[in-house]
């Protein structure tokens, strides 16, 4: 009584505590990310700084430096070194009078500074309304994307100009007011970039014809300063773009991403090719502009820039990597109805942009037009196809929720220790999913490969003198049957062939297809034992980083037989066509016995007849026995194995919980609508 006497009501100071330390944990988290985007920002900086002087900066280097295009008294474009336009070069001439290293410096400074303002507009820029956590995390996360992403880092390390232009088109839009300066700063922009002139189209169909004239006018105004000053360059320059010729590297480069690259790639050359281009090119442009006026409309302005900048990706006739930021830009689009679906494109997006696209499909022929096209093929999706939400729809805000298992009682109070890791019935997305798997495998072959040096040759002795250890441990234990199994199997015809084609061919194939299924008929099941899978083998490379070891095939002197690949060379050995990109000596622990293993239990615990069980069990037994039949592995690389898979069993468990059933009955998810008082910041 005394209490509420004092207080009012009591549940006053309770929820007063429970605001304070929500806000608390959100300042931490807040704090914690603009660390990550400061370490960011410092390490892309010094590998720049620290790259040797002739290897960094070379765009820049080539222009302003001594003897660069900037100096000469010829033609900007006698050497094709400079692609950039007359004005993009009037505006750098001045920048030959400053001193080379202070010039290296300021300009690399100046790009980092330049990446925190896009970042710090973005944020700023994200379509309303946007709950209070996003307005304040936004920023940080927005500058660590653009430092992580291919084009800021190409763009600091060549020294390029292409920030600017996305820059000034976002200031123009979200920054400055009154509508001549916006044009001012998106003709200046157009200048720099001329498919930045699309932008004009976009503000006079969205009611902002000031801003649009004003952009034509100035690029107007700055190209023909430009002319007068540079009459012969700009007829070069203007002449061989209109023509589709493109400057600089060759137009079917890797790097050019846009449609003329493309067909180029593809074999298309002459007329045709130029035909197609603009027919093309116009097609994207009509549809691109169309999505990107209703995205205006609809309140999404900085979705609808992405998607116009898009747009001017893939009409340009040449679009380098250091100039496909408006790609990333178009993850504040929102996609999908379903919660789980919601992460697709982003997680997408910031894939494209950040990571190069042999670590995310497979170096196969019949992959390699999509390989090679895959940025050009994300614009071209944002621009055209991508279905965005609108504000409008009843799923912007909230989207249909995911089912989750109720949760299964453990045997100790802290367990799991992510309760947010919740068994969820509803089955994950296939796209997400793929792409996940796919660059962590990539990430897997990366790092087994770079673990001791990128070489075979790098881990050579090391591997060696760990396999005479293993060999002495068996010894002791009585254990070292591989030489007498290798002998017996290679005298005994059908039971070789038998085993080679079981080392070669499931390997792969058991553990995709358990995956397969699991997905298909149990996703509950498939979040727990794709986890394992996951767990088992990072721990399986701590493995091989830690403890290099030569297979008995590689021992030499100990007259074992590589029954599948034959006799070896001992400074070079051969695995088939996998050499270059394997670790010969990644053999301890075995992921061959280790993944079959976790097949076997995976299917033990799950298949609904006694004899699935008996024949998923089967398979472990059979990689074993194959492993060492082909003198491939020790028997306590098997041993390590089995260790990792139950270690990742293990920490599936301690992290998640116990295993729960997709048949279980899914526990009720409650949706608290928004509160427009307390979650939204104002437009």
């Amino acid at each position: 009584m005394a209490n509420v006497e004092h207080s009012g009501r009591p549940g006053d100071a309770f929820a007063a505590g429970a605001a304070g330390t929500a806000k608390a944990r959100l300042g931490m988290v807040r704090a914690a990310l603009w660390l990550i985007a400061a370490v960011l920002a410092v390490r892309q900086v010094t590998v720049v700084l620290s790259t040797p002087k002739g290897e960094r900066l070379t765009d820049l280097e080539t222009w302003v430096g001594p003897g660069g295009v900037l100096h000469v008294n010829g033609s900007l474009y006698d050497s094709t070194r400079f692609t950039g336009t007359p004005f993009g070069g009037l505006v750098l001439k001045p920048l030959t009078r400053a001193a080379e290293q202070a010039l290296g410096w300021g300009w690399t400074f100046g790009t980092l500074l330049l990446v925190v303002a896009l970042g710090l507009v973005a944020a700023r820029a994200l379509p309303q309304p946007v709950s209070r956590r996003t307005a304040l995390l936004s920023a940080p996360v927005a500058i660590s994307l653009l430092m992580l992403s291919l084009p800021v880092r190409n763009t600091l390390y060549l020294g390029q100009t292409s920030i600017i232009p996305v820059l000034l088109v976002l200031l123009g839009c979200f920054a400055v007011r009154g509508e001549r300066t916006s044009g001012l700063l998106i003709g200046v922009a157009a200048a720099l970039q001329p498919t930045v002139l699309l932008f004009a189209p976009l503000l006079w169909l969205t009611g902002r014809r000031r801003a649009a004239i004003s952009t034509g006018v100035t690029f107007a105004a700055c190209t023909a300063l430009a002319w007068a000053a540079m009459p012969h360059d700009s007829y070069t320059y203007w002449v061989h773009h209109l023509a589709g010729v493109g400057l600089g590297r060759p137009a079917d480069d890797l790097a050019n991403q846009s449609l003329h690259g493309a067909l180029l790639r593809f074999g298309l050359t002459g007329p045709l090719e130029i035909a197609l281009f603009l027919l093309l090119g116009a097609a994207v442009a009509v549809l691109g502009l169309r999505r990107a006026v209703r995205y205006a409309r609809d309140g999404q302005l900085l979705l609808a820039v992405a998607v116009t900048g898009c747009v001017a990706i893939a009409v340009s006739p040449t679009t380098w990597q250091h100039q496909l930021l408006w790609v990333l830009l178009a993850l504040v689009g929102r996609v999908g109805k379903k919660a789980s679906d919601r992460y697709v494109w982003p997680v997408a997006v910031v894939l494209v942009m950040t990571l190069p696209a042999k670590m995310m499909l497979p170096n196969m022929p019949v992959l390699h037009p999509l390989r090679d096209n895959v940025v050009l093929l994300a614009a071209l999706t944002a621009a055209c196809a991508v279905p965005f939400l609108s504000r409008t729809s009843a799923h912007y805000q909230v989207p249909i929720p995911t089912q989750y298992a109720p949760p299964v009682e453990a045997r100790w109070k802290h367990v799991p220790l992510l309760p947010f890791l919740r068994r969820v019935l509803s089955r994950p997305n296939l796209l997400l999913e793929l792409l996940l798997i796919r660059v962590g495998y990539s990430a897997y072959q990366q790092v087994r490969l770079e673990a001791h040096g990128g070489s075979n040759e790098a881990a050579r002795a090391t591997a060696e003198q760990h396999g005479e250890q293993v060999l002495a441990i068996e010894k002791f234990l009585f254990m070292d049957i591989e030489h007498w199994v290798n002998h017996t199997v290679v005298d005994v015809d059908w039971l070789r062939v038998f085993f080679d084609f079981y080392y070669t061919s499931f390997h792969f194939v058991v553990p995709l297809s358990v995956l397969g299924v699991l997905y298909v008929r149990r996703p509950a099941e498939y979040r727990w034992a794709r986890s394992a899978l996951g767990f088992a083998t990072i721990l399986a490379l701590l493995g091989f980083w830690l403890y290099p070891l030569a297979p008995p095939r590689l021992m030499p002197g100990l007259g074992y037989i590589d029954t599948v690949h034959g006799v070896q060379d001992f400074s070079q050995p051969d695995y088939g066509t996998l050499t270059a990109l394997t670790n010969q000596y990644a053999a301890m622990p075995s992921l061959h016995f280790g993944w079959s293993l976790w097949c076997g239990l995976v299917i033990a615990v799950l298949a609904p007849k006694w004899w699935m069980k008996g024949l998923g069990l089967l398979h472990p037994l059979f990689t074993v026995s194959a492993i060492v039949a082909t003198a491939n592995h020790w028997v306590l690389d098997a041993a390590g194995g089995a260790a990792v898979v139950g270690a990742g069993f293990a920490l599936t468990y301690l992290l998640q919980g116990p295993r729960v059933s997709s048949r279980a009955e899914p526990a009720e998810v409650s949706i608290a609508e928004p509160d427009p008082a307390k979650d939204r910041t104002p437009s």
